[in-house]
């Protein structure tokens, strides 16, 4: 069952009409409605396009949240074989919150990292909504490691609300293993590219973005801070996330102008959650040709291009 976002009521309305037609028609026999249901279907699909068409900031927040949009878990199991998944950080636990290992994506071995928030409540719980710990990001550096160890690409899958803020956390040393797992993206000798699949937020996200080319899918979103929490900071007021969805420029597209991002990445019409299928091949087309992109490249080139990258983030602004 399609799960509405509060914008797409009216939609909802309509395509609710016409599956009401359809189950008439079959529940009377002789009915035949296939004429009316089909202008309903072309009414909505008209008024899907013309909603996706310009979307603000805070309604790509809200598409980027869905829960129906593909996970981590989704993308690994579609696009990846031979997934071998490594747990640990080698020093407290292993965090649900991050799952990585080794895998082959189409057919070259590789070390994939991403967060995953699950997709019921009791998985949801149990990947702490796709916030991780610091184990979770100490998981990422060994990880990283044993790929520059072996030289193999790293492809990093980013969909977190933030890192957890936690009492566990903070006192296990939260920022400094966010800053280690950062330091680590920029040091290995390896193609390291990341894409953003749902939010990207704040050091969290960044622990694993910090990669030679990073893609956005057309309706996530990537940010310092949750519109929410930027509201309530500055003006004591959560209900005012709208204003501070416009001013943070966390859309795929305001931040492919400011240079955070290489490329956004296609998703189907209403988002990647109604056709996931499509959505997890535009991925796996993007991330094959940021792999071709990098292949064959020294890795101190590797190394000095990503530096470069963000070094030099902050030199373009939206009027150039």
């Amino acid at each position: 069952m399609t799960q509405y976002l509060d914008f797409e009521k009216p939609l909802a309305e309509v395509e609710g009409k016409a599956e009401e037609l359809r189950a008439l028609a079959r529940s009377s026999e002789g009915m035949d409605v296939s004429a009316e249901a089909k202008t309903l279907d072309e009414k909505a699909h008209q008024m899907l396009d013309d909603l996706y068409k310009s979307l603000t900031p805070w309604r790509k927040c809200q598409v980027a949240r869905h829960p129906d949009r593909p996970h981590c878990k989704d993308y690994i199991e579609a696009l990846f074989t031979e997934y071998t998944p490594l747990a640990g950080d080698r020093n407290f636990a292993d965090d649900l919150a991050v799952m990585g290992g080794l895998a082959r994506f189409n057919d070259t071995p590789v070390v994939v990292i991403g967060h995953e928030k699950g997709n019921d409540t009791k998985s949801r719980i149990e990947r702490n909504f796709g916030m991780a710990r610091p184990e979770g990001y100490r998981k990422a550096v060994r990880l990283m490691e044993l790929a520059d160890k072996f030289g193999l690409p790293v492809i990093t899958l980013v969909d977190t609300p933030g890192a957890y803020p936690g009492k566990g956390a903070e006192e296990r040393g939260q920022s400094e293993a966010i800053a280690r797992a950062t330091e680590k993206c920029l040091q290995i000798g390896v193609p390291l590219v990341s894409v953003i699949i749902g939010e990207g937020g704040s050091g969290g996200a960044v622990a694993f973005a910090t990669a030679n080319r990073v893609a956005m899918l057309e309706h996530s979103v990537y940010s310092v801070i949750s519109p929410e929490g930027c509201a309530s900071i500055l003006w004591k007021d959560a209900e005012k996330m709208r204003e501070a969805a416009e001013a943070l420029r966390l859309t795929a597209q305001d931040l492919k102008q400011l240079g955070v991002n290489d490329r956004i990445i296609p998703e189907p019409r209403g988002g990647a959650h109604r056709d996931r299928k499509e959505a997890i091949a535009s991925v796996r087309k993007a991330i094959a040709a940021m792999l071709d992109d990098l292949s064959g490249k020294d890795p101190k080139v590797l190394v000095a291009d990503r530096r470069k990258k963000f070094l030099d983030l902050g030199a373009k602004g939206l009027a150039a």
